[in-house]
Parts: C-alpha cells; structure tokens; sequence
C-alpha cells in the first residue's frame, strides 16, 4: 500500500512509498481502512524533533476510515463499521481511568515503542505516530482505538474530530470551564486555537480575543467567533482597552512555547487562569517567580488532549455540529491527496492553514 513516510528526524519532506504494510494484527487488534486524515501542527513537531517519536516513521494521528478487518476477541467491532481513529484511548482499569481521567492513560503509549508498518522491499520497521500513522492507507491498531462513528458524520470531519477539535473545544469545555459572561484571549488560532474559539463561544463568553501574526488566522477566527483578532504587538493595547489594563479572565496558550506561555500569563488577571494547550518541546522550560505565584493567584491548568473523558467528549462535540453549534467542515481549508502531502506540509510550515485533510 502507499504510505508517508519519513525515514530521520528533521526531515523537511516526506517519500510517499507504494511499498509499505501494516503489520501487527491478531487478537484484540483492528485493521482500518483509512478514508480521510487531517494535518496537524503535532505531526510537524513529530517531524522536526519537537516532540519525541522513534524513526523511521509514519506521521499523522487525526483519522477516520472503515474497518476491513477483526482480530479473534474483538466483540465491539464489525468488518465495515465507521470509525475515527484515537491515538490515546482510555483503557478504563488503571488509576487514572478510574478517577474519570482517562485522557492521562498511559496504557496505549506501549504502541508508540512498537512498529506497526513494515516495509516490504527492505524488510525495515517502521513507526506510527503516536501509535497510529494515519498518513497510510490502512493501519492496525487496538480496538480501543477504533471509536465507532454515525452514518451520518463525514470523514473528513471525522478525522478532525480525533484530536485537534476535541483538544480545542475540551481546552474551554473540560480544563477552563469558561464561565458566561467572561473575557478570553486565545494566543495561537490554528485549527485548535479555533477549536478553542469555538467552545469558549458555546461557554457563552462574552469577549474572545484572537491573536496571531498571520492575517489570514485572524480573519478567520472573527469568523468562527472570535470578537475581535489582532496580531500579537497590538495584544498588550487589547488587554489595557478592554479590560481597563486587569487582564483577562482565561488565556488559552495554543502554541507550545514558554515565550508565549509567559505572555498569557502576563495577560491574565489575577485569579485568572492560563490553560496551556501547545504541546511544547522537552528541553523548552517555563519558570516563574514564587511571590508572583503566590500574590497573584493566577491557575496554571496544561489541558491534555482537551481533559476529561475523551470518548464523552467526542460524542459531545458531534452533538454540537448536529446541532449546528459549532462549525467543523469550515476548519477544512483545502483538501488535498496523498501525493500532494509536501505541498500541505509546506501551507502548513506558513502558518497559513487551519487544517488540511488528505483524502486516500
């Protein structure tokens, strides 16, 4: 089958190969025929080096597909059932799970150390991100990963909604519980910064200030709800003309750099809360002064992959664009196929696109 793949770490491009399968089926294993993937900002960090991931290796984590096939002892799934791709399942048994906290398992990082693709011209291993890869053709995964989809949900949308949406509307929703009526600055509107927008705007946030230096983000993000968007060198004047210099009440950091985490916490009232959603680098640390963090009362919650119960989350958010609450079609910004993935990459590096989804 073809696959994308990167064969070193920092890597600029990609080789699409014919040459790939996917290996590791038995029991407790699904194979899944993937129909559409998004590209995320994660899978350039995977890429770069930024976030740890073993090489050689296939990127992407966001997919959705059919099942083709059930390992022995998978009684949840059928050959041809929908489903979305979750590279972090709960596995519901260990302590994490059972404190209703599933998105911090760990059980499913034992995939990420395990090759689930082969190439079968050299016979070399090769890795998927996160324990997934969703930039090939089929994939095997534990079933756990397969989350079973409506009829009436499209791939593509599908696909968004196995990390970027989730980790963006779950960021507002679950970790910041946005309260109505309050101030909310999102620093980083890429997809999930949007995502972010959106589920501040269904909290029922009054103010939502969107901030990044590409134009483009800005003007999209006064479409998906943001009240106003300006680029980072007018944020400080925001912050002193509509919240008479206090801060505000919420300040999602959506880039995954100290730099900008200082910054939203320079841009929180006291008592407010920063949420920290960029996934950041190892070696990038953030510090702060001990009196600041006494005196100012200021909560520093990390969202991982949007808190609280992924799988309700999904639900939820498919609940939500039925109902017509959030726009999720609208993060697509073009479309492209396999072979067209190092044109994304390259939008992508620009900074220009809120999300591409490939189409196999």
């Amino acid at each position: 089958m073809r696959a994308a793949l990167q064969s070193e770490i920092g890597q600029d491009k990609l080789e699409v190969v014919e040459d790939m399968e996917a290996v590791g089926f038995g029991p407790g294993k699904v194979k899944i025929r993937i129909r559409a993937t998004g590209l995320c900002h994660s899978d350039l960090s995977a890429m770069s080096g930024v976030l740890p991931q073993p090489a050689p290796f296939i990127p992407g984590h966001e997919g959705s597909g059919e099942i083709v096939d059930v390992g022995d002892g998978v009684t949840t799934h059928r050959i041809g059932d929908r489903v979305l791709v979750c590279w972090l399942p709960p596995c519901g048994h260990c302590p994490a799970c059972k404190r209703g906290q599933g998105h911090l398992c760990l059980e499913a990082f034992g995939n990420v150390a395990t090759p689930n693709f082969r190439r079968t011209g050299t016979g070399t291993d090769v890795f998927g991100f996160a324990g997934t890869g969703t930039f090939a053709e089929e994939m095997v995964v534990p079933a756990a990963c397969a989350v079973p989809i409506p009829d009436d949900l499209p791939y593509d949308i599908a696909a968004l909604i196995g990390c970027g949406v989730t980790t963006g509307l779950g960021a507002a929703i679950n970790t910041a519980q946005v309260e109505t009526g309050s101030c909310v600055a999102v620093i980083g509107c890429g997809g999930v910064g949007i995502s972010v927008i959106q589920g501040a705007k269904v909290r029922g946030a009054a103010q939502i200030i969107a901030v990044d230096p590409v134009a483009s983000r800005r003007e999209a993000a006064l479409r998906f709800g943001a009240t106003e968007a300006v680029a980072p060198e007018a944020f400080a004047d925001a912050k002193n003309r509509i919240t008479a210099g206090e801060g505000f009440d919420y300040v999602f950091e959506v880039v995954g750099k100290s730099a900008t985490t200082q910054t939203a916490y320079e841009m929180t009232r006291r008592g407010g809360s920063v949420v920290v959603v960029g996934a950041g680098a190892l070696d990038d640390n953030y510090s702060i002064n001990m009196f600041s963090l006494f005196f100012d009362e200021k909560k520093i919650l990390p969202s991982m992959y949007g808190g609280g119960d992924v799988l309700r989350s999904y639900e939820r958010t498919i609940a939500l664009w039925r109902a017509g609450r959030v726009d999720l079609a609208g993060l697509i910004t073009h479309r492209v196929h396999l072979a067209e993935i190092n044109d994304a990459l390259d939008q992508m590096r620009t900074g220009v696109a809120l999300r591409t989804c490939i189409e196999l």
